[in-house]
């Protein structure tokens, strides 16, 4: 094992170096950093150096944050939980795993029983587990209407 490089007051993106506060597996010094948002982590010393880690997680955090504002579909999907609107028109196509016949209603083999599902604005609004089938139905189609949701038609 060589010698550790000593980075101590160095700037790596939003890190500061410490001090070292040990090795890592793989034989690398790992630093104890303070970022610029306040948060302190331990990284390894390559990783550093080679621009791997820049921040905490705030960089990432504050991009991902940027990225959602200005993306026109992600916002759109964000406020009314589907990318495209609603459109009765447009056939609807069933999932080929679909093996009801009827969108939200599934069998689950482990609980022995049919489940009724719906999100609404990216929000699970229904799920239920029921006996029979026609009850699972008869749920989804309840909690359509409740929420102004167009049924969907199988496909044939």
């Amino acid at each position: 094992m060589g010698r550790a490089i000593d980075i101590t007051g160095q700037r790596f993106g939003r890190l500061v170096a410490l001090r070292m506060t040990g090795h890592s597996q793989s034989g690398n010094a790992l630093w104890l950093c303070q970022c610029d948002c306040g948060n302190q982590i331990v990284t390894d010393s390559n990783h550093l150096r080679h621009g791997l880690v820049r921040s905490c997680g705030c960089l990432r955090r504050e991009r991902s944050r940027e990225n959602i504002l200005t993306n026109l579909k992600t916002l759109f999907r964000m406020k009314f939980g589907s990318p495209t609107p609603y459109d009765p028109e447009k056939p609807i196509r069933m999932n080929s795993r679909n093996v009801s016949g009827v969108t939200g209603v599934s069998w689950d083999a482990v609980a022995n029983r049919w489940f009724a599902r719906l999100m609404v604005g990216g929000k699970l609004v229904l799920n239920k587990a029921f006996a029979t089938f026609g009850d699972a139905v008869a749920a989804r189609r309840a909690a359509e209407a409740s929420y102004h949701v167009a049924p969907r038609k199988p496909r044939h």
